[in-house]
């Protein structure tokens, strides 16, 4: 069986989840990464982002605290967070498509994350691509050609459309859950399906 794991490199509750998601399926589920732009899901619904309120000191605070349960390094914010992340999300979609999504998505929620370097900086992109074992040129050009800018859109719009409001969000069957603390309901009711 196959569920989708719809995520963006912006979102630290993502990350969390990146780190952990195709372990806790284990054998017999596939898990898909499936990179979407949360700005436009937030466009589309009229939602915003909690660290661009007062929520966000007890967001961050959060999040620590799960990456420490999780024994992840500690985290570095960038200077500027959120950022644009655009150009890493196309280089996401790309890695995706060629096979290596989820090497470009860790090391991508390393550098910003763990490194606090803002993805909205090509030379980070750059960076993360090497990290990740791809051709930074190769990567950054990829950014930029259209096929890879319609696909993120396309996706995103489909996301939209099956009723994702934010990331992370897993899809089992019809059913999503949305958020890093729901993973493990996402993976009972995988269980529950290849049983």
């Amino acid at each position: 069986m196959t569920v989708r794991f719809y995520y963006d490199l912006g979102s630290p509750y993502a990350y969390l989840a990146a780190t952990r998601i195709d372990e806790a399926f284990g054998p017999g589920v596939e898990v898909e990464w499936t990179p979407v732009l949360l700005g436009g899901i937030f466009r589309a619904t009229g939602r915003s982002s909690w660290a661009q309120t007062p929520s966000r000191k007890a967001g961050i605070e959060d999040v620590e605290r799960r990456g420490a349960r999780l024994g992840l390094p500690e985290f570095v914010w960038p200077r500027e967070w959120p950022n644009n992340g655009l150009a890493a999300m196309r280089v996401a979609t790309w890695a995706q498509q060629a096979g290596v999504g989820r090497e470009f998505a860790l090391a991508a929620f390393f550098e910003q994350f763990h490194a606090g370097r803002e993805l909205s900086r090509q030379e980070n992109i750059a960076a993360a691509a090497e990290r990740a074992g791809i051709n930074s040129s190769e990567a950054l050009a990829a950014a930029r050609d259209q096929s890879v800018k319609d696909q993120l859109r396309d996706v995103t719009d489909e996301a939209v459309q099956r009723g994702v409001i934010g990331v992370p969000t897993v899809v089992v069957g019809t059913e999503l859950f949305w958020g890093e603390d729901r993973l493990d309901e996402a993976v009972i009711a995988a269980a529950s399906r290849v049983e």
